[in-house]
């Protein structure tokens, strides 16, 4: 199958999407950290499909949201530099590459910055929880979550759709 390695430079919006989901992902830890010696010894842990907290633990489980962040970020990072070697209709040729290569490059890139928006948040609100400022994600936060990653995925399959 033909599939050439393009060195695309990353566009506008993969570069605004970037600068959001870091910073909002970085601000977060930078949060736990100044919260950290206010923290009681236990934080939730694990929440169920209403938000709520189902499983309490130690307040080093706050940092598994940031490793597990981090390991993405690099993963999907490395693949947004290999759109080559992402998956492709066989109608992938010589005269659309580029616009396939493009679009598969920006659901990666959306999907990976609202992953860490999504942890952030995650993050943040396991720290208030614990403060006590707050009891819950929400009941609303499952829902949000499925809609805001399924839209770059089916917008991306459209946009796919419509290469010719």
């Amino acid at each position: 199958m033909y599939r050439p390695i393009l060195k695309l430079p990353k566009t506008k919006s993969e570069k605004i999407w970037d600068y959001i989901g870091g910073s909002i992902f970085i601000l977060s830890i930078f949060y736990i950290i100044l919260a950290w010696g206010k923290l009681p010894d236990e934080i939730p842990g694990h929440f169920n499909g209403m938000g709520e907290v189902d499983r309490w633990g130690s307040k080093i489980e706050l940092f598994i949201l940031p490793f597990i962040g981090l390991f993405l970020w690099i993963v999907m990072g490395l693949l947004e530099k290999a759109p080559h070697m992402h998956n492709y209709p066989s109608r992938l040729n010589e005269s659309n590459v580029k616009a396939f290569y493009l679009n598969s490059r920006k659901i990666l890139n959306q999907v990976k910055n609202i992953c860490l928006i999504l942890f952030a948040f995650i993050s943040i609100q396991m720290v208030r929880i614990g403060l006590g400022e707050v009891n819950s994600l929400g009941w609303w936060f499952l829902p949000i979550v499925l809609i805001v990653v399924l839209i770059p995925i089916i917008k991306g399959f459209i946009t796919s759709s419509k290469i010719k």
